[in-house]
């Protein structure tokens, strides 16, 4: 089975670190820790990163452990 984030995630343009941990994606402190890693892409407007709803399903998809994936190696 396949998350089908395209479904899951607000039809918005860009997201605050403050929109994503609301909607329970991504704890705030955690998608900090990826900004600062340079995990994932953002735009700076201001003195707030927003990111883009593209990003954030590329993201997703990319760490997203099929469970037949899972089920194999453990």
């Amino acid at each position: 089975m396949n998350t089908d984030y395209e479904e899951l995630i607000p039809n918005k343009i860009l997201f605050t670190i403050k929109d994503i941990d609301e909607l329970g994606i991504i704890k705030s402190d955690m998608c900090k820790k990826l900004l600062y890693k340079r995990e994932i892409e953002a735009v700076k407007i201001g003195s707030k990163n927003h990111i883009s709803r593209t990003e954030l399903i590329r993201y997703l998809q990319s760490n997203t452990i099929v469970t037949s994936d899972f089920e194999l190696s453990a």
